[in-house]
């Protein structure tokens, strides 16, 4: 005779079930969650702060990384922040900021500069660090181009078939490079997903900021780290403008973490920006502090 089921049996059947089932919402509720808070986020990008602090315009991590080396070209040279201005609304007109190879006739880079008008062979303008700097030797032979409206200046450099164009990007352009010459604090940053991040390593790190900077910019580096000293009188301008651009950069080089006086900008928290620094070292601390994504080097 076959063994008749119990109440007791079938309740336990009905209550596994009815957890399973719970179980089974609650991963679809997470999964839904974690859709929405993708959302919510959104693709990488770069925010920059207006004058009141609240964010007055994004875009794209490489976007934020070609202005931040057209700063640093630009402060490697000792030019004022009206020329990175200018500098930075002709490559959004141009480029949007970006290193394209491709452009009317045979224009290519940020500036869309061409080699056959002299501005150097292919290989030279689409690298950024020349191209901004060929725009640069020619913006500061224009006469009083920092008392120019932009769009003259630019269009002085540029010969553009649109010189009117460059004027739109005057107010954008000029919160960037408020942020990217370091008078401006805390005021841009970037985000993005650091499950998608390569290794980085602190010698490219090293390499492209002596680079873009020149040898005013003298970082050592420690396993992972890398440390920027400052000097002079305009240590938090300078500090401000290693910062952010180490920021900008922090998608495409790895970089993990960035800390000056008391604030702290980190690839795991980047949707959060700027934060004010926990450890009490890092206040007032007259350098840069970085770290990588990757194994650790020495850098002599």
């Amino acid at each position: 005779m076959p063994e008749r089921t119990t109440g007791k049996r079938s309740h336990r059947v009905i209550g596994g079930a009815c957890a399973a089932l719970v179980l089974l919402g609650a991963a679809a509720y997470a999964v839904t969650q974690s859709g929405e808070d993708r959302d919510r986020r959104g693709p990488p990008r770069c925010s920059v702060a207006g004058p009141d602090g609240e964010r007055a315009f994004t875009l794209r991590p490489e976007q934020a990384a070609s202005a931040a080396t057209i700063g640093a070209v630009a402060s490697a040279r000792g030019l004022p922040e009206r020329a990175v201005t200018i500098a930075i609304a002709t490559a959004m007109q141009e480029s949007s900021l970006r290193n394209i190879d491709y452009g009317d006739r045979d224009s290519l880079g940020l500036f869309q500069q061409r080699p056959s008008m002299g501005w150097g062979s292919e290989a030279e303008v689409m690298d950024p660090v020349y191209a901004a700097g060929a725009f640069y030797d020619r913006l500061v032979d224009v006469p009083g181009y920092l008392t120019l409206p932009l769009t003259v200046a630019a269009q002085e450099v540029q010969r553009s078939a649109f010189p009117d164009a460059y004027a739109r990007h005057e107010e954008e352009a000029a919160l960037l490079a408020g942020a990217l010459t370091g008078r401006a604090e805390a005021a841009l940053s970037c985000s993005w997903t650091v499950a998608e991040q390569p290794a980085g390593q602190p010698r490219e790190v090293h390499e492209r900021m002596m680079r873009e900077f020149g040898e005013g910019v003298q970082p050592t580096g420690d396993g992972t780290r890398l440390t920027v000293p400052l000097q002079g009188g305009e240590e938090t301008r300078r500090g401000w403008e290693l910062a952010h651009w180490a920021v900008a950069h922090s998608a495409e080089l790895g970089i993990e973490r960035v800390s000056y006086g008391n604030r702290v900008w980190e690839a795991r928290r980047s949707w959060d920006g700027w934060q004010e620094a926990a450890e009490e070292s890092l206040a007032g601390a007259p350098e840069v502090q970085l770290s990588v994504f990757g194994p650790a080097e020495s850098i002599p």
